[in-house]
């Protein structure tokens, strides 16, 4: 019987629930032990309940550098699902103890300098195996490369994620709940100014913008999104091989209407994150909603947000959030942004008996044949409860696979890796199939 192989999953949070199952119910059968270190033990604890025999719930705090250590030097393979800022000493860590790692999150640039070690050790630090980034990666690069292999000429790609709710528990109007980090939720596109290639030229769009430069987006069955700009398309260039394409366009998704109240929210100021609110203690909502009205307004505080909003709709989004509520802000300190956050995430809060639901969808326009083609293609998947989400299911799935690739051998990947290449994305998207993980794709002639 070949030596028992232990994975260390560090983080155990929201998004971990799929990625945890399928390791422990796949532990006896591949002979791994699984060790999942939480900050909280209870979260490590609920995510392998009934499973002790091959799996052990610890605390363990991510930035303690000596614990963390320790437990890095005794697996085999490093699974990190901790906020996206702490990869990097996981990642040295791995290196220094010649240890495969897997991150759902974006590359942060400092890693790629780890590269040529990495390669000079044998690991592999694959980064990006989540959901977005993730599958939107593997399942684009699926249908680029069998475009180009048809002679295709790519004119347009397009690409958006949502994390949103099922259209059976989308019971408030923002149409909107939390399913993961509430603090991306609140601070997205904050401080910084999105990018992306429309017919060959660059386009800019500001954070003050963001959220009204929208593109709209229909799947069949499922209704009309909002498409609002990512940070930065073009990154992705090289590395889909679309080096000469004129439109590149990646965003996030939301329900039609959010993205006009969450305008609202900025221009008001309420997502700012550089300051520090004084004494919010003794604010109620509706005197903090106030001190952000312009200054010289006139009428009640409900009139002046009526006519700063100049959308009625807009205005229901904003009082049903509670900003003029009598009830006291309930913090000691916190930035406009970061009060905001507890507010949004009482009320953007899963039900009991929710669920919630990851929308996809890609558009390629391309010349084939002298004529000119267009094909979507959308991904549909929807969470079982409040645990095992749709969320925990697109970003877990595809690294626990990836796990049991790199620990049978099947793969010998080594450096700082995405998962854009056939070796990675056919065996991952193959077996999430399986899991009704799933495009539809729809061809229409332009011309």
């Amino acid at each position: 019987m070949s030596q028992t192989q232990k994975i260390l999953v560090i983080g155990a949070g929201r998004s971990s629930s799929n990625l945890i199952q399928y390791l422990i119910q796949h532990a006896a059968e591949e002979n791994w032990t699984v060790r999942v270190g939480d900050v909280d033990i209870r979260n490590a604890q609920q995510k392998i309940a009934g499973y002790e025999a091959v799996a052990v719930a610890f605390a363990l705090d991510g930035a303690s550098d000596g614990q963390r250590k320790q437990e890095i030097a005794e697996a085999d393979l490093v699974i990190s699902m901790l906020p996206a800022s702490m990869h990097m000493p996981v990642a040295l860590d791995c290196l220094e103890f010649d240890k495969n790692v897997i991150t759902p999150s974006y590359i942060p640039d400092e890693m790629w300098a780890l590269d040529a070690a990495a390669k000079a050790k044998g690991i592999v630090m694959l980064n990006e195996m989540g959901v977005d980034p993730g599958i939107d990666h593997m399942s684009a690069m699926e249908i680029i490369h069998r475009l180009k292999a048809e002679g295709a000429e790519l004119e347009s790609f397009e690409s958006f994620t949502g994390g949103l709710v099922a259209p059976e528990s989308d019971d408030n109007p923002w149409n909107y709940k939390i399913t993961w980090n509430p603090r991306n939720v609140v601070l997205a596109g904050y401080g910084g100014t999105a990018r992306y290639q429309e017919d060959g030229g660059m386009k800019y769009i500001p954070y003050q913008r963001l959220f009204r430069e929208i593109t709209p987006v229909e799947i069949e069955g499922y209704g009309h999104f909002d498409g609002y700009a990512n940070r930065d398309s073009l990154k992705y260039k090289k590395i889909y091989g679309l080096e000469t394409i004129p439109t590149l366009y990646r965003g996030t998704l939301r329900r039609g209407g959010y993205c006009k109240a969450w305008d609202a929210l900025i221009t008001l100021g309420l997502t700012d994150d550089s300051f520090e609110v004084d004494k919010p203690s003794s604010l109620t909502w509706k005197q903090f909603t106030q001190s952000f009205l312009p200054s010289g307004s006139y009428g009640s505080t409900e009139d002046q947000l009526k006519r700063f909003c100049n959308d009625d709709t807009v205005y229901q989004k904003l009082v049903w959030l509670g900003l003029l509520s009598e009830e006291p802000l309930g913090v000691e300190k916190g930035t406009p942004a970061e009060i905001l956050q507890k507010r949004i995430e009482s009320k953007w809060v899963l039900g009991a008996h929710d669920k919630d639901m990851i929308v996809m969808w890609h558009r390629f326009r391309f010349k084939k044949e002298g004529a000119r083609h267009e094909i979507s293609a959308s991904l549909i998947t929807l969470g079982d409860d409040t645990i095992y989400t749709a969320m925990s299911k697109t970003v877990g799935l595809p690294i626990a696979i990836a796990a049991k690739k790199i620990l049978r051998g099947e793969w010998t990947l080594s450096g700082v890796t995405l998962p854009v290449t056939p070796d990675i994305y056919v065996p991952i998207l193959e077996e999430l199939r399986t899991f009704g993980i799933q495009f539809q794709e729809q061809h229409k002639l332009l011309s």
